[in-house]
């Protein structure tokens, strides 16, 4: 049996992942705005299993 959210991880981290953010112009915009505003994390981030 499969579990429900398998896989959506990868799925998130090609949209709204770091990478994906700076390689467009308005992915930049975005970036540069949190930077601005001091937020601690940027872009989301996949956790690290153990």
């Amino acid at each position: 049996m499969r579990r429900t959210l398998e896989g959506t991880k990868v799925k998130r981290q090609h949209v709204s992942g770091f990478r994906a953010r700076m390689a467009t112009p308005g992915g930049q915009e975005v970036m540069n705005r949190r930077r601005a505003k001091g937020r601690h994390k940027l872009a989301v981030t996949a956790k690290k299993r153990a």
